[in-house]
């Protein structure tokens, strides 16, 4: 068995940005842990306005994972698996949400849903629904930021996979829609975990796209972020406590994630 090679001390040229960045993220972090009221902790968590804001964040975060199961599996699908023109330009839009600033995800959703929008007036004629303000206009602004999260997960789980079970299912002469339920998605399962856990995590600290589209009305609209923002302006140590609510769930999903994201940074995972 040959002895191990050794590549010397890492360079300070390279160790020193390293410490640099990871202050930068780290320390935020502690300050917040650190300078959180924690005598007055359950007290600051135990009034009805917490209690409306954290049931509204969890039904509207769950509703959203549905959605984005029931709508970006098939697009995922259909970008890893169908051949058209076009596509590579659908692509890039699905994931134009990643980057757009959350005010201007407010106003194109309300461009496209609101009272005079797009969509949003002639389905108020039609029907007389209305988004703007509205639980369901949470949803709904929860899913556009969210969506490509979950997407380019599946996606990148059916290219993984490979083409070659579609193309023995067809030999046996399965169709496209019995190998997609029982052949790819078992495969892309973990994808799908993964991905429905970003955009669950993204639903529930969703906050421009949604207090711009749908407001910040208490038992209606307002999620913990916008209970966070609200509180911030009157009283600090309130903002803290529910930001630690929230630091607690992005702990949460890192941690049900870390054999996808941290087993391969220790050497090839599993």
């Amino acid at each position: 068995m040959t002895a191990p090679v050794r590549l010397g001390r890492p360079p300070v040229v390279l160790l020193v940005p390293a410490v640099l960045a990871s202050a930068l993220v780290v320390v935020p972090l502690v300050a917040l842990v650190a300078s959180a009221p924690w005598s007055t902790m359950g007290e600051r968590l135990a009034s009805s306005a917490v209690a409306q804001a954290l049931a509204l964040s969890i039904g509207t975060s769950l509703v959203t994972v549905v959605a984005c199961l029931l709508l970006g599996t098939p697009l995922a699908w259909v970008l890893a698996r169908v051949q058209a023109p076009g596509l590579a330009v659908l692509r890039a839009l699905v994931t134009v949400p990643l980057v757009l600033p959350p005010v201007v995800a407010g106003v194109a959703l309300a461009s496209a849903f609101g009272r005079t929008g797009l969509v949003g007036e002639p389905l108020r004629e039609l029907t007389g629904i209305t988004l703007p303000y509205t639980t369901a206009g949470v949803v709904v602004a929860h899913v556009f930021c969210s969506l490509p999260f979950y997407v380019l997960s599946v996606e990148a789980a059916l290219r993984a996979a490979g083409e070659q079970h579609d193309a023995v299912a067809a030999t046996l002469g399965a169709s496209r829609w019995y190998a997609f339920r029982r052949v790819l998605l078992p495969l892309a399962l973990p994808g799908i975990v993964a991905g429905s856990v970003l955009a669950w995590a993204r639903s529930l600290g969703e906050f421009g796209a949604t207090i711009t589209f749908a407001g910040n009305f208490p038992g209606t609209t307002q999620t913990m972020p916008s209970l966070i923002y609200v509180a911030l302006q009157a009283d600090a140590d309130d903002a803290k406590a529910l930001a630690l609510v929230l630091l607690a769930v992005s702990v949460a999903v890192l941690a049900g994630l870390r054999h996808r994201w941290l087993d391969p940074l220790r050497g090839g995972g599993r």
